[in-house]
């Protein structure tokens, strides 16, 4: 295939390529077809989880190279994984998410040979997030993360209050900013259904679901209206979520994991997704829901601020009684205000976030770095 990237191989490398990677392998997903869009071969690298071997077809014709961890998974040491990176003949290297040995591996890649590294932190750089597990990623930091942000040909952030976070850390003001892209846009404009509230993702702390949950059991709110939340984590987080669910009685329903076409059809049985996060990278939950022309609550942490500007998104704070507020105010809403808001994010979905504006984006800058190496090379 012909593009700006025929004929160059790029290497994604992430912890997760697996449903455990909640949104960084969705995105790894979108940024893979992206390559091979472009003409590229796209060579996948992670480590090995509980669902690699299940989730590897999400990957398409990607060639996948899951390496077995020795040790804490929360480290995710893992000498096969940079012995698979040293013999895959690269042109470029591209890290997706932080903090883990995946860091280590892609430093002595880009040490070994070179060549062009891009480094995507997707929202771990935001405070929320370093202020947990402090020692580890002091750990990190000292042994390989600064060393690697300093030889990377560039730091991605997927928004500009990522792009200060970045700076901040690292001391990096030359970030790359590019969305993340989102799926296909559904081409059938929709009508608004049942008042059903979707919650798609990781069940996490930053996710705020307790409040979620809460907020919903206080909220005045028309009749039939239910809350689904669909999503995957840790057994003591979902335990506290079912306790959460169970309290708050009829109208809230936790249903586990969703992929595929499942998802898809819970996504379009929704009239509104929700997301009350308080720190968060780019949601893909979001993209996903703007391209099948569901709108949006979510809160400013959620780094989406287009969505409140052309009027996809109802903005919820974070806490009980403000979740409850924005949930009364997007349910009460006429049929007509909600297809404007339906038509406003499908097209943000088409526009700014849409995989042909992102892939433009990336092909450029992948073809202008892979260009300098070889010509630094050159000249050497």
């Amino acid at each position: 295939m012909s593009g700006p990237l025929s004929g160059r191989r790029i290497g994604l490398l992430t912890a997760s390529a697996s449903r455990l990677g909640g949104g960084v392998f969705e995105a790894v997903v979108q940024h893979a077809a992206m390559v091979r869009a472009l003409g590229g071969e796209a060579r996948v690298f992670a480590l090995a989880d509980r669902h690699s071997d299940e989730d590897r077809g999400r990957l398409g014709a990607s060639a996948t190279t899951y390496s077995e961890v020795l040790g804490p998974a929360q480290i995710g040491f893992s000498p096969g994984l940079a012995n698979a990176l040293a013999t895959a003949d690269l042109d470029c290297l591209h890290l997706h998410g932080i903090w883990m040995f995946p860091s280590r591996a892609g430093l002595a890649w880009v040490r070994r040979t070179g060549r062009p590294y891009f480094i995507s932190p997707h929202g771990m750089l935001d405070a929320w997030i370093l202020a947990r597990g402090r020692w580890k990623k002091a750990l990190a930091r000292a042994g390989y993360e600064r060393a690697g942000w300093r030889a990377a040909t560039a730091l991605h952030a997927l928004t500009a209050r990522e792009a200060a976070d970045i700076r901040r850390e690292s001391g990096r003001g030359d970030s790359l900013v590019i969305p993340n892209a989102g799926p296909q846009v559904t081409q059938v404009a929709r009508e608004p259904g049942p008042p059903h509230v979707v919650y798609i993702g990781r069940i996490h702390a930053k996710k705020n679901l307790a409040a979620l949950v809460e907020g919903w059991a206080r909220a005045t709110l028309p009749a039939g209206a239910r809350l689904t939340i669909a999503g995957w984590g840790d057994p003591a987080a979902i335990a506290a979520l079912e306790t959460a669910v169970v309290a708050a009685g009829d109208g809230v329903d936790f249903i586990g994991p969703v992929f595929g076409a499942s998802k898809q059809e819970l996504l379009e049985s929704a009239r509104f997704v929700v997301l009350p996060s308080v720190s968060e990278g780019l949601p893909m939950a979001v993209l996903e829901a703007w391209a099948a022309g569901v709108p949006a609550i979510m809160t400013q942490a959620c780094n989406l601020p287009e969505g409140f500007a052309a009027g996809a998104a109802i903005e919820c704070g974070t806490d009980p009684a403000a979740l409850a507020g924005a949930l009364e105010r997007a349910l009460t809403r006429d049929a007509g205000a909600w297809r404007t808001m339906s038509q406003a994010a499908r097209a943000l979905a088409a526009g700014r976030f849409s995989a042909a504006a992102v892939a433009a984006q990336w092909g450029e800058a992948y073809r202008r770095a892979i260009e300098a190496s070889f010509a630094g090379r050159a000249a050497a």
